[in-house]
């Protein structure tokens, strides 16, 4: 990729103060984390000039947007930064959560592991009963607290693999072929390693919404394109967030740059769309973001489908650019 010409407008530079800030900041967002709200860490973007640049209505930039970082990277969440769970599938036969997360309100088989695994682990002794309450929120968060995790009272990704109860990642993935060289979806955009279209694609997720809208599935990391007609346009895999902040539902896109920057400075992010905001900055769809430093790609293609980012949602370069054209502001995101 040829190196972009000037540098994008940044945001205020965030604190770079080390790990027991970032302690102190989990501590500070629990309350707000137990009751639901939305999960902080994603990558934020920088306000940089939106462009309407093969889109098909005029772009705007809401002001609140320039505020905001956009989130991607490694937030620091989690010191350890695991990557999986120290046993796949609990070979050992084991419970997994059964989700994305778990949080206040849940309830269910999920959280009866959750309760056993904390017991286990003696930071609870309370009935379990699989209904995540006060006291089941106040044991997460002595026990994130005390392995350096996030402190939020929401047990995603990562408190889940620390204490071996998150599910198998790539069972949840769906791989399609390569498409054969110059192959292109119904609206004659390229498509990349990881993209298929029409009747190759894989099916639209259960209660994925209807009508002209993009679909993002966190569970399988996959994104389909759909017509007004209900016609797959096209569907392909990306590097969704390792933090579980992508909040279900349905979103609407509310700003998009043609080239930001990842709120440390340290990485381009071409092609940005935004759907969702966070607590501390904007999620949304993006190239594969390259180094500030030499312009080298954080990622690979066969690297999609994996979840790499602080909260957006990573595209190999030819579904970025179909993304730029196919998603104007306005358009609908429906996340499940």
């Amino acid at each position: 990729m040829s190196t972009p010409g000037s540098p994008p407008l940044h945001a205020a530079a965030p604190d770079r103060t080390p790990h027991s800030s970032r302690r102190a900041l989990g501590l500070g967002l629990a309350v707000a984390g137990v009751l639901g709200a939305a999960a902080v860490g994603a990558i934020v973007t920088a306000e940089a000039t939106s462009s309407a640049s093969m889109a098909e209505q005029p772009e705007f930039v809401v002001s609140a947007a320039a505020d905001l970082p956009d989130l991607e990277g490694d937030l620091g969440q989690n010191a350890l930064e695991p990557e999986t769970a120290t046993d796949d599938l609990r070979a050992d036969g084991g419970c997994t959560i059964e989700a994305l997360s778990v949080r206040a309100g849940s309830d269910g088989d999920g959280v009866t592991c959750l309760q056993t695994a904390l017991a286990d682990e003696g930071f609870y002794d309370d009935p379990i009963d699989g209904v995540f309450d006060d006291s089941v929120a106040r044991s997460v968060m002595t026990y994130q607290e005390e392995q350096h995790l996030f402190v939020d009272g929401i047990v995603g990704r990562e408190s889940a693999i620390e204490l071996d109860i998150w599910p198998d990642e790539e069972s949840l993935i769906t791989r399609t072929p390569p498409p054969v060289p110059g192959a292109t979806d119904s609206l004659g955009f390229a498509l990349s390693e990881v993209a298929t279209t029409g009747d190759d694609a894989p099916p639209l997720p259960d209660n994925s919404g209807s009508g002209r809208r993009v679909v993002y599935d966190r569970a399988g990391q996959r994104v389909w394109a759909v017509g007004s007609d209900g016609e797959i346009i096209r569907s392909w895999l990306v590097s969704g967030s390792k933090y579980s902040n992508e909040m279900p539902g349905t979103h609407t896109v509310y700003s998009r740059s043609d080239m930001s920057t990842a709120w440390n400075g340290q990485a381009w992010l071409p092609q940005m769309i935004r759907y969702q905001k966070t607590d501390i900055g904007n999620i949304g769809f993006h190239a594969i973001p390259l180094h500030v430093s030499d312009n080298s790609v954080y990622q690979t293609s066969d690297e999609l489908g994996t979840r790499l980012s602080g909260g957006c949602q990573r595209q190999a370069n030819e579904d970025a650019a179909f993304m730029w054209a196919f998603a104007p502001v306005g358009t609908t995101i429906v996340v499940t």
